[in-house]
């Protein structure tokens, strides 16, 4: 039995999401469906790369993943299969599995499936399962695609050091408001030093100067920072909303100062 995750931006109101699993069952009734979310923003390709990079490692070996995320297939942005670290990832060449990964997978095949329907507007259901099934079925990449090097590469944005300061910013705000950076562990000790710090927030008079272990180091309403499970810096509330209390948002800049 194959475990089949589906990570999407459909939300849950619609017939989208069902029409997919029912097409899952109908192709492979043995499987095992695990949705990851459905709550991405529309189109957010980082956002659907962030939950997925930090979900997948969960999942048993073998493990096939659909990323249905601007799955329509264009000039620019081809349709592909991915093995790395014993997975199978599945969805839309447009840079998002180069966000998702530090390393080259061990195979690409773009994918040369033909679907079913005249409708081309909804490949998730009619390219991707047909390619998800045929995986859980023990059938290989190279029967559904033709081998390529490299997927469409797209750049996150990097923290930036200048002599004593760290410039990074918010790449994900979860259902609690809490809110995550695009500063990693290694690059905050290695531009720190182990130096005294200030992280300066968007609003005026929010700063932060040490790092906390774990939420409940501060009284409920408190502000906080610390390393989250992702390994990338985190700014919360104790029960509360960082977003929501201190205005932050995607893309805001989170400035630390280190006393060096």
């Amino acid at each position: 039995m194959a475990v089949i995750t589906l990570t999407t931006d459909l939300g849950t109101k619609d017939y989208y999401l069902s029409t997919i699993k029912g097409a899952i069952i109908s192709q492979y009734p043995e499987a095992q469906i695990v949705d990851i979310s459905h709550e991405i923003t529309k189109h957010d390709i980082l956002q659907a790369a962030f939950t997925l990079r930090n979900a997948y490692r969960s999942f048993p070996k073998g493990t096939i993943h659909i990323l249905g995320l601007n799955p329509e297939s264009s000039i620019d942005s081809r349709h592909v299969a991915i093995f790395l670290d014993d997975h199978y990832f599945i969805g839309s060449d447009n840079g998002v599995f180069s966000l998702m990964f530090d390393k080259k997978p061990d195979k690409i095949v773009e994918l040369n499936l033909t679907q079913e329907t005249d409708f081309l507007t909804f490949p998730t259901n009619d390219i991707f399962v047909k390619a998800a099934c045929h995986i859980a079925r023990g059938g290989t990449l190279e029967v559904i695609g033709k081998e390529i090097e490299n997927y469409h590469e797209k750049t996150m944005i990097r923290p930036i050091v200048d002599n004593n300061v760290l410039k990074g910013s918010v790449i994900y705000i979860d259902s609690y408001g809490n809110v995550i950076t695009n500063i990693t562990t290694s690059i905050f000790k290695e531009a720190g030093h182990d130096w005294d710090f200030t992280i300066y927030l968007k609003q005026t008079g929010y700063t932060i100067s040490r790092i906390s272990a774990t939420y409940d180091e501060v009284p409920n309403g408190e502000k906080l920072a610390l390393f989250s499970s992702t390994g990338y810096l985190e700014i919360a509330i104790n029960q509360g909303s960082a977003s929501g209390l201190m205005g932050l948002d995607l893309n805001d800049t989170i400035r630390i100062e280190f006393n060096g």
